[in-house]
């Protein structure tokens, strides 16, 4: 059995005697994806900050393997729009050479973006740009932050898509927060649903039906594909304005 990158045991978190965090044991495996839900203000930036060492518990342990290497993708990132700065020179910024930066870019399928400012970047081609400097170093843990943040549903899949197979080219554990578990179900291994404490974690298709999820969710948990309505965490077709179609089923995957 693989050792883990990284184990948290037990963490505690507060702030002004407020808990953040309470009782937090997590395992990050090499080659194994695991996402973090959770509300709002539920602890998912503060576990992230451990994570990344930002950081420490107030009580718990960390212990990470000594070969531990981290990549990290923000949320988003704030460019002064008149700094004069090309896709390229964005990631050599981070001392990589030209050869690991246009590695790097090929491998999220921008190269040829590399001499683009990085201002007329759309919203998904940024992300790309965030996540070809996270893998710059060829990191064994990745850790990213809402990938998908600003992106169409299109690219939000193609995002997913991505990362699964960086996963498996970089053999890295990743861990990333997103909001929407349906969007990420085929692209995650162990899901962790967060709320101060752990209320449920396991595979996706297990974590849709506990019912510690659905008190957090409820009928709010939709997710949208092409076609032209939505889903409920029921598995009901629901149309455009979230109203059940009573016999009506899904012909999708």
């Amino acid at each position: 059995m693989t050792s883990p990158l990284m184990t948290l045991d037990r963490i505690d978190k507060s702030f002004s005697g407020q808990h953040v965090l309470q009782n937090i044991s997590l395992n990050l495996t090499q080659g194994e994806i695991t996402t973090l839900i959770g509300p709002n203000g539920a602890g998912k930036s503060t576990l992230v900050r451990i994570v990344l060492g930002l950081l420490a518990p107030d009580s718990g342990s960390v212990t990470a393997s000594k070969s531990l290497k981290i990549g990290y993708m923000p949320q988003k990132l704030h460019i002064d729009p008149t700094l004069p700065i090309s896709t390229y020179r964005f990631l050599q910024l981070a001392n990589a050479s030209y050869q690991v930066c246009h590695s790097a870019l090929a491998s999220v399928g921008i190269a040829h973006l590399a001499k683009t400012p990085i201002q007329k970047l759309s919203g998904g081609e940024m992300q790309r740009v965030l996540l070809a400097r996270a893998i710059l170093r060829k990191p064994n843990l990745l850790v990213l932050d809402e990938p998908v943040q600003g992106v169409d549903i299109n690219g939000q899949n193609a995002l997913y898509k991505m990362i699964g197979s960086l996963s498996k080219s970089l053999n890295c554990a990743v861990l990333m927060v997103s909001h929407d578990l349906h969007l990420v179900m085929s692209a995650t291994d162990q899901v962790i649903c967060l709320n101060h404490h752990i209320c449920c974690q396991g595979r996706p298709e297990q974590v849709t039906k506990d019912p510690a999820y659905l008190d957090i969710f409820g009928q709010t948990a939709l997710y949208a594909h092409h076609h032209d309505h939505q889903h409920s965490v029921h598995g009901e077709v629901l149309d455009r304005n979230g109203v059940h179609r009573h016999g009506e089923g899904c012909d999708h995957d």
